[in-house]
């Protein structure tokens, strides 16, 4: 059997044998780890143990990238620059990844989804990341380091497939909710807003508590862990700030396996670290 750090061949070789079991857990289809295990044993010359310990890196590297990973092989940090190599060269060949769609959603949509997502009916949301253990001041600094190199915010933000999915499901949400309180008459009212007028409004669809009051809710999509960050824009800051006790960021996450979400209430910096990541370029 092989030893000493892995070659990009065989980074290359579990890095593709790793996202087809992946793809196949996340479209519902049976496949057998053991198996999958055995052939590359075959093909690379690794032991068992070793090939089962690099699938955990990789889910460590996907942890770090914003992306689902195998729920079977937890994430295990302390691994070779080499592996993210070869998980960026796999991304770079198949962008069309970060575009699929969840196989939750079905032929129906949202509007079928919403009635299954989750604990009991309708999307789920629990509390945020700030009341749950930290990561590890180990596995911190290897996820900053993907974040700085893979930019999963700035992904996300581009994703309009992913981001209008997101906004339509938390519309769905909304109107369901209100009609199981017994609000039809507020579920007939929420809109839409960035699709009906753009993304200017500060704030993507305008709801209501079952007692009337205002829900303005920016709505964040990530198929990645809680911990993904995420892009805000001034303008998104400052309506949450005119708008304090209206306003909230409504994060989902998890969303190619099955959305959960949790909510954030102005002032945002209460909850998360705001850090300048652009300039706008003037002549005087």
């Amino acid at each position: 059997m092989a030893a000493g750090p892995w070659t990009d061949e065989e980074n290359d070789a579990i890095v593709a044998d790793y996202f087809a079991m992946l793809d196949a857990e996340l479209s519902g289809r049976r496949y057998n780890k053991a198996a999958h295990n055995r052939a590359l044993r075959d093909h690379i010359g690794r032991e068992r143990a070793s090939i089962e310990f690099k699938h955990q890196n990789i889910s460590a590297v996907l942890q770090g990238l914003g992306e689902d990973w195998i729920r079977g092989y937890k994430p295990a940090f302390n691994f070779q620059a080499s592996l993210v190599d070869a998980v960026a060269r796999w991304v770079a060949r198949n962008h069309a990844w970060f575009e699929r769609k969840p196989a939750w959603l079905g032929a129906t949509g949202p509007a079928a989804a919403t009635t299954t997502i989750g604990e009991g009916p309708g999307l789920w949301i629990g509390e945020g990341p700030a009341h749950r253990p930290t990561t590890p001041r180990k596995a911190t600094s290897e996820v900053t380091q993907i974040l700085q190199r893979f930019d999963p915010a700035g992904r996300d933000a581009r994703n309009r497939v992913l981001g209008r999915a997101g906004e339509e499901l938390v519309f769905v949400h909304e109107r369901s909710a209100l009609a199981r309180a017994g609000r039809d008459d507020l579920a007939r009212k929420v809109r839409w807003v960035s699709q009906e007028e753009g993304d200017g409004a500060g704030y993507d669809i305008a709801s209501f508590e079952p007692d009337g009051r205002q829900r303005l809710l920016e709505v964040k999509t990530t198929n990645g862990w809680d911990r993904t960050p995420f892009f805000i824009t001034r303008n998104e800051l400052s309506v949450a700030e005119t708008h304090r006790e209206d306003w909230r960021l409504l994060r989902l996450w998890n969303f190619s396996r099955g959305p959960k979400a949790f909510e954030l209430r102005p002032p945002l910096d209460a909850h998360v670290a705001l850090v300048p990541t652009t300039f706008r370029a003037e002549w005087g």
